[in-house]
Protein backbone atom coordinates (compact mmCIF):
# COMPACT_ATOMS: atom_id res chain seq x y z
CA UNK A 1 0.00 0.00 0.00
CA UNK A 2 1.31 3.28 -0.78
CA UNK A 3 -1.02 5.03 1.27
CA UNK A 4 0.43 5.61 4.90
CA UNK A 5 -1.55 3.34 7.44
CA UNK A 6 -0.70 1.50 10.14
CA UNK A 7 0.27 -2.43 9.63
CA UNK A 8 -2.82 -3.59 11.30
CA UNK A 9 -5.31 -1.45 9.30
CA UNK A 10 -3.58 -2.42 6.18
CA UNK A 11 -3.94 -6.21 6.61
CA UNK A 12 -7.29 -5.86 7.54
CA UNK A 13 -8.09 -3.59 4.62
CA UNK A 14 -6.51 -6.07 2.44
CA UNK A 15 -8.38 -8.92 3.79
CA UNK A 16 -11.82 -7.31 3.58
CA UNK A 17 -10.45 -6.46 -0.52
CA UNK A 18 -10.02 -10.28 -0.94
CA UNK A 19 -13.58 -11.45 0.63
CA UNK A 20 -15.24 -8.65 -1.16
CA UNK A 21 -13.64 -9.98 -4.51
CA UNK A 22 -13.29 -13.15 -4.09
CA UNK A 23 -17.17 -13.55 -3.16
CA UNK A 24 -17.65 -13.44 -6.48
CA UNK A 25 -21.38 -11.67 -5.90
CA UNK A 26 -20.26 -8.17 -5.82
CA UNK A 27 -19.41 -6.16 -8.79
CA UNK A 28 -16.98 -3.70 -8.83
CA UNK A 29 -19.18 -0.70 -7.42
CA UNK A 30 -20.26 -2.72 -4.44
CA UNK A 31 -17.10 -3.88 -3.68
CA UNK A 32 -15.43 0.05 -4.05
CA UNK A 33 -18.07 1.32 -1.79
CA UNK A 34 -17.81 -1.25 1.01
CA UNK A 35 -13.90 -0.26 0.62
CA UNK A 36 -14.42 3.42 0.83
CA UNK A 37 -16.92 3.14 4.10
CA UNK A 38 -14.20 1.06 5.48
CA UNK A 39 -10.97 3.34 4.58
CA UNK A 40 -13.04 6.15 5.79
CA UNK A 41 -13.58 4.20 9.11
CA UNK A 42 -10.44 2.55 9.88
CA UNK A 43 -8.22 4.92 8.04
CA UNK A 44 -9.26 8.05 7.74
CA UNK A 45 -6.23 10.01 6.57
CA UNK A 46 -5.77 8.13 3.61
CA UNK A 47 -7.13 9.20 0.47
CA UNK A 48 -9.82 6.26 -0.45
CA UNK A 49 -9.75 7.58 -4.07
CA UNK A 50 -5.88 6.43 -4.19
CA UNK A 51 -6.01 3.87 -1.54
CA UNK A 52 -9.38 1.31 -2.81
CA UNK A 53 -8.30 1.13 -6.12
CA UNK A 54 -5.21 -0.39 -4.88
CA UNK A 55 -6.54 -2.49 -2.80
CA UNK A 56 -9.46 -3.55 -5.31
CA UNK A 57 -5.99 -4.22 -7.88
CA UNK A 58 -4.25 -6.11 -5.37
CA UNK A 59 -6.87 -8.81 -4.88
CA UNK A 60 -7.94 -9.10 -8.34
CA UNK A 61 -4.31 -9.70 -9.16
CA UNK A 62 -3.68 -12.56 -6.39
CA UNK A 63 -6.86 -14.00 -7.48
CA UNK A 64 -6.07 -14.09 -10.84
CA UNK A 65 -3.01 -15.83 -10.28
CA UNK A 66 -4.64 -18.54 -8.06
CA UNK A 67 -7.06 -19.01 -10.44
CA UNK A 68 -4.67 -20.16 -12.99
CA UNK A 69 -4.06 -23.61 -11.02
CA UNK A 70 -8.09 -24.24 -10.45
CA UNK A 71 -9.47 -27.24 -11.25
CA UNK A 72 -12.05 -26.92 -14.63
CA UNK A 73 -14.88 -27.32 -11.75
CA UNK A 74 -14.74 -25.79 -8.63
CA UNK A 75 -16.66 -25.98 -5.62
CA UNK A 76 -18.89 -22.97 -5.91
CA UNK A 77 -19.48 -24.86 -9.38
CA UNK A 78 -20.89 -27.98 -8.03
CA UNK A 79 -22.94 -24.97 -5.21
CA UNK A 80 -24.59 -23.22 -8.58
CA UNK A 81 -25.89 -26.15 -10.39
CA UNK A 82 -27.42 -26.88 -6.28
CA UNK A 83 -29.31 -23.70 -6.13
CA UNK A 84 -30.47 -23.64 -9.68
CA UNK A 85 -31.69 -27.09 -9.30
CA UNK A 86 -33.36 -26.37 -5.81
CA UNK A 87 -34.89 -23.89 -7.71
CA UNK A 88 -36.40 -25.88 -10.26
CA UNK A 89 -38.28 -27.87 -7.79
CA UNK A 90 -39.96 -24.89 -6.45
CA UNK A 91 -37.67 -23.36 -3.85
CA UNK A 92 -36.66 -19.88 -3.10
CA UNK A 93 -32.91 -19.28 -3.62
CA UNK A 94 -31.55 -15.82 -2.01
CA UNK A 95 -27.48 -15.96 -2.66
CA UNK A 96 -25.38 -13.05 -1.05
CA UNK A 97 -27.86 -11.29 1.08
CA UNK A 98 -27.42 -9.23 3.84
CA UNK A 99 -29.54 -10.89 6.74
CA UNK A 100 -32.40 -12.91 6.94
CA UNK A 101 -34.71 -10.41 6.84
CA UNK A 102 -33.55 -9.72 3.05
CA UNK A 103 -34.36 -13.36 2.38
CA UNK A 104 -37.84 -13.47 4.01
CA UNK A 105 -38.42 -11.19 1.61
CA UNK A 106 -37.82 -12.82 -1.14
CA UNK A 107 -39.95 -15.86 0.01
CA UNK A 108 -42.78 -13.36 0.78
CA UNK A 109 -42.80 -12.62 -2.46
CA UNK A 110 -42.74 -15.71 -4.25
CA UNK A 111 -46.33 -17.49 -5.46
CA UNK A 112 -46.52 -20.75 -3.71
CA UNK A 113 -43.01 -21.71 -2.78
CA UNK A 114 -41.87 -25.07 -1.40
CA UNK A 115 -39.47 -23.52 0.93
CA UNK A 116 -36.37 -21.14 1.20
CA UNK A 117 -32.38 -21.26 0.78
CA UNK A 118 -30.73 -18.59 1.65
CA UNK A 119 -26.95 -17.70 2.84
CA UNK A 120 -25.71 -14.03 3.51
CA UNK A 121 -22.43 -12.07 2.31
CA UNK A 122 -20.67 -12.69 5.88
CA UNK A 123 -21.19 -16.35 5.08
CA UNK A 124 -19.57 -16.43 1.80
CA UNK A 125 -16.59 -14.34 3.38
CA UNK A 126 -16.04 -16.79 5.79
CA UNK A 127 -16.24 -19.93 3.27
CA UNK A 128 -13.57 -17.81 1.58
CA UNK A 129 -11.35 -17.54 4.31
CA UNK A 130 -12.18 -20.85 6.42
CA UNK A 131 -14.13 -23.03 3.48
CA UNK A 132 -17.51 -23.52 4.94
CA UNK A 133 -20.44 -21.89 4.19
CA UNK A 134 -23.68 -21.66 6.27
CA UNK A 135 -26.73 -22.59 3.84
CA UNK A 136 -30.67 -21.43 5.83
CA UNK A 137 -32.81 -23.69 4.70
CA UNK A 138 -36.78 -22.88 6.07
CA UNK A 139 -39.96 -24.08 5.28
CA UNK A 140 -42.73 -21.33 3.48
CA UNK A 141 -43.94 -20.39 6.46
CA UNK A 142 -40.21 -19.19 7.99
CA UNK A 143 -39.88 -22.26 10.22
CA UNK A 144 -36.31 -23.48 10.29
CA UNK A 145 -36.25 -27.05 8.98
CA UNK A 146 -35.53 -29.65 11.19
CA UNK A 147 -33.59 -33.62 11.62
CA UNK A 148 -35.89 -35.64 9.88
CA UNK A 149 -37.94 -33.71 7.17
CA UNK A 150 -37.83 -34.33 3.77
CA UNK A 151 -36.75 -30.88 2.66
CA UNK A 152 -33.81 -30.77 4.84
CA UNK A 153 -32.44 -34.24 3.61
CA UNK A 154 -33.50 -33.25 0.20
CA UNK A 155 -31.10 -30.62 0.21
CA UNK A 156 -28.14 -32.28 1.83
CA UNK A 157 -28.77 -34.86 -0.34
CA UNK A 158 -28.40 -32.72 -3.56
CA UNK A 159 -25.31 -31.26 -1.86
CA UNK A 160 -23.39 -34.61 -1.66
CA UNK A 161 -24.38 -35.76 -4.96
CA UNK A 162 -22.66 -32.98 -6.40
CA UNK A 163 -19.21 -33.88 -4.13
CA UNK A 164 -20.23 -30.77 -1.49
CA UNK A 165 -19.99 -32.58 2.34
CA UNK A 166 -22.39 -31.59 4.20
CA UNK A 167 -23.97 -31.52 8.14
CA UNK A 168 -26.47 -30.23 9.34
CA UNK A 169 -26.38 -28.08 12.50
CA UNK A 170 -27.77 -25.69 15.28
CA UNK A 171 -30.41 -24.87 12.54
CA UNK A 172 -28.22 -24.49 9.42
CA UNK A 173 -26.46 -26.71 6.88
CA UNK A 174 -22.35 -26.15 7.21
CA UNK A 175 -21.29 -27.11 3.12
CA UNK A 176 -17.05 -27.72 3.36
CA UNK A 177 -16.58 -25.67 0.27
CA UNK A 178 -12.92 -24.44 -1.40
CA UNK A 179 -14.42 -21.11 -2.52
CA UNK A 180 -12.76 -20.65 -6.03
CA UNK A 181 -14.87 -18.49 -7.38
CA UNK A 182 -13.67 -17.44 -11.02
CA UNK A 183 -14.82 -13.39 -10.61
CA UNK A 184 -15.00 -10.55 -13.12
CA UNK A 185 -15.74 -7.11 -11.74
Amino acid sequence: MTTPVSDRTARELRGLARVLVRSGYADRAAVSAALTEAVQEDAPSADPAVLVPELVSGAEAELAEDAATWPAETDPDRLDAVLAELESLGLVVVRYCADHHEARKALEASIEPKGLVFFTDTDVWHAVDFGMLELKVWHPDTANVVPGEPLLADVLTLLRERGLPAVFDEGRIEVTVNWQRRVQL
